[in-house]
């Protein structure tokens, strides 16, 4: 009878602890979510550097974390950087008032400036001197903003012209003749190769080098925008004579797809001291891709890396700034199955003859030292390891500083390396860690979690090692019930590599019961899922469903990013293949847990991870009963030139490879459950995608479901991915559970 009675209040006691656990909704734990910045997101601190001063943006003021870092600004920082006094400053110059300190930055180092952006405005205001010293507003169709702070100087895009503002309030247009086929300072080749924009300042920002594109031959895809105007907008119309059309309207986008039509990219160098523009001298542009846009110290030059349409060769190239001529190419690069530049390179502080250039061609992407005439001088990093980024040098100390996934192949930490290969560990040791370096590299501000920490931050000196801490936050989730989170390894169908999965057991989990499962995966290049950030990067989808009683699996197969060449090119010219045979081995894994219930098992994931979930229900029927597939690739041929013919060739060239990768020749093979959902205007997987796989169905005599968000893209963001993601829980709520 004590004893029945013990274990009565045990269980008791153990109910009562988890009542007082809150349970997740979906707004707790998704991006857009009412809940999501209080529930889920650590508390941060907002820092920037002026100088080697790390300056914390608050909302009223100003502060240094610590007066030791380089010169002792404190008492400047401290008296008159408030918010009262700034906003004084703005309005006397008929400025708009700014809300917080939040998104300012420290351009000069020299005075006391602070840049405030503001909505359509940016003002640089001296605060001690309470001035506003340079001013500039934006038009509202205003885009690519590229500001040097050296010369107060801002470039710009309007209708695909470009312009340039000086410091002397002249506004200089660039180009005249822009529009939807000639384009003028935006990012180009589809944003391949690291390209993520269109204009690059030299150093001290006299001068201005831009991409021009030309797309006149380009396939149009004609995106069709449904929703002119706003139901409220059409009903509180008078007549039909208020509205210009009530008609859905044609907008279309060049979108060159594989083997077809590319564009034509030419660069332009603008001096806005004379007005006068030049364009590098590279001959014709057809089926050359011209990227990684660097500029000498001296400005005198301009280096690119150019890469064939094959992508298999680059050359890196030297041109005359102010001629245009090509001068020489300093060496060049080449891959059996392809070469990819995704940074440029790099030119030493303190000796302007040499400089740092990443390449895979030892197996791992590593940095090299070259001298300025193409001579190597030695490899800086090597291992079984990736740098992912350098983010920039130690002067004074002759190191350059960057992440790597060296400690562990799901981390990311930063490292020193100096000109003898000697590399150095700065910060701590585990998780994922991202920094943002001071003006002379002497420190770095580092930001990272781990699957146990929420977020910490530090300030890091890179001379040696030494750490201050400025943050270590709470854990939002301390309140919630929050499921298990595992990680581990399974071997990829080769036998041989190791796979990284993460495993996400249910809330209040049994280990006697049998639960339904839902592997989530992409699986594609450029991308993982599996790291060591909090929760083991864990989606706030998939936590979301471990608490409606779902197992939930990811795995990171050959093909995807941060393992190396062999790794990612295990899948050339047949993309899909191998990487579901290793998503496959690790659904033997999953199914062979005995809370694993095998007949419930479902698949979901997004643009690549949409066509592996197509490309698993439909090549292993007989595995998955549900799947949602969210804005898939269908077929390879329908997919954009670069990315497309960097991993398939061409469809003229790998017609087997594509023909045995479309999933319109694999449609008649679906038996579960399978819902496509699509962006209505998506203009990255086109709907053409989506629209071809459910004809093939309905030839086929098979039953996807389908689910379209008009006027959304890629992705859906706000309140659409709420209601995204709910769909997509309902659905396996439906038919798997």
């Amino acid at each position: 009878m004590k004893k029945t009675l013990s274990l009565i209040i045990a269980l008791f006691a153990i109910t009562s602890l988890m009542a007082q656990k809150k349970q997740f909704t979906i707004h707790d734990l998704v991006y857009g979510g009412l809940n999501y910045y209080s529930s889920s997101v650590p508390e941060n601190k907002y820092l920037t550097w002026w100088g080697d001063g790390c300056i914390e943006l608050g909302i009223d003021d100003c502060h240094l974390i610590d007066k030791d870092y380089g010169v002792d600004r404190s008492s400047i920082i401290l008296d008159g950087l408030t918010l009262s006094n700034v906003n004084e400053i703005l309005e006397k110059a008929g400025r708009r008032r700014i809300s917080n300190f939040y998104h300012a930055s420290f351009p000069t180092l020299q005075y006391p400036l602070v840049m405030l952006p503001n909505g359509s405005q940016t003002t640089l205001v001296d605060w001690i001197n309470k001035k506003v010293v340079w001013a500039i507003d934006y038009d509202a169709k205003t885009e690519n903003i590229d500001f040097n702070s050296k010369a107060l100087s801002s470039a710009y895009t309007i209708d695909h012209n470009l312009y340039v503002e000086t410091s002397d309030g002249n506004v200089h247009q660039v180009s005249t003749d822009g529009s939807l086929d000639i384009v003028y300072g935006e990012s180009v080749h589809r944003n391949e190769f690291g390209i993520n924009k269109g204009t690059f300042w030299n150093g001290d920002g006299s001068r201005l080098a831009f991409y021009r594109m030309d797309q006149s031959m380009v396939s149009k895809y004609p995106q069709v925008n449904v929703t002119p105007y706003t139901a409220s907008q059409v009903y509180e119309a008078k007549d039909s004579a208020d509205l210009e059309s009530r008609c859905a309207t044609l907008e279309p986008d060049p979108y060159p797809m594989a083997g077809e039509a590319s564009h034509k990219v030419s660069i332009g160098i603008f001096n806005p001291q004379d007005d006068t523009t030049i364009y590098l001298k590279t001959g014709d542009p057809t089926d050359r891709y011209f990227t990684n846009i660097t500029w000498s110290p001296d400005g005198t030059k301009i280096y690119l890396i150019e890469v064939n349409r094959d992508q298999n060769h680059g050359s890196l190239d030297e041109y005359n700034a102010y001629t245009g001529e090509k001068l020489r190419t300093i060496f060049t690069e080449d891959d059996e199955k392809y070469f990819e530049p995704m940074n440029p390179i790099q030119f030493l502080p303190w000796d302007s003859d040499k400089f740092i250039y990443l390449s895979r061609r030892d197996g791992f992407l590593h940095i090299y030292l070259y001298n300025i005439n193409g001579k190597l001088l030695r490899q800086l990093t090597t291992g079984s390891f990736e740098v992912s980024e350098v983010l920039g040098f130690n002067k004074d100390r002759q190191a350059v500083i960057y992440t790597s996934n060296e400690k562990h192949p799901l981390q990311q930490n930063v490292y020193g390396v100096d000109m003898k290969g000697n590399r150095m560990l700065l910060g701590n040791s585990t998780g994922w860690h991202s920094a943002k370096l001071s003006r002379s590299g002497r420190y770095f501000i580092d930001n990272y979690t781990s699957p146990i920490i929420p977020r910490h931050v530090d300030v890091v000196c890179t001379d040696n090692g030494f750490t201050t801490n400025v943050l270590s936050a709470s854990n939002p989730w301390a309140d919630f019930d929050v499921p298990e989170v595992k990680m581990g390894t399974v071997k990829a169908a080769d036998g041989v590599t190791d796979l990284y999965y993460r495993l996400i057991l249910p809330t209040n989990f049994d280990p006697e019961k049998k639960y339904p499962a839902v592997v989530y995966v992409y699986g594609g290049p450029h991308a993982h899922n599996v790291d060591a950030t909090r929760a083991w990067g864990a989606r706030g989808w998939e936590i979301y469903m471990a608490t409606k009683g779902y197992v939930m699996f990811c795995i990171d197969n050959r093909g995807s990013e941060n393992r190396g060449k062999a790794f990612e090119q295990a899948t050339f010219r047949n993309l899909g293949v191998e990487e579901m045979k290793d998503q496959i081995k690790g659904v033997e894994f999953l199914k062979s847990l005995p809370y694993v219930d095998s007949n419930r098992l479902g698949v979901h994931g997004w643009s690549f991870g949409g066509f592996m979930t197509t490309s698993l229900m439909t090549t292993y029927p007989d595995v998955f009963k549900v799947g949602v597939a969210g804005g898939p690739v269908i077929d390879w041929k329908y997919y954009e030139v670069m990315y497309g013919e960097r991993y398939m060739d061409t469809p003229q060239t790998n017609p087997e490879g594509y023909k045995n990768t479309s999933l319109l020749n694999k449609a008649d093979k679906l038996k579960g459950r399978l819902m496509i959902i699509y962006g209505g205007n998506d203009p990255t997987c086109v709907p053409q995608h989506t629209l071809s796989f459910i004809r093939a169905c309905i030839d086929n005599d098979t039953y996807p479901d389908l689910f379209t968000y008009p006027g959304d893209g890629h992705n859906m963001s706000g309140t659409d991915r709420i209601h995204l993601d709910n769909v997509i829980t309902r659905y396996f709520e439906d038919h798997l559970k």
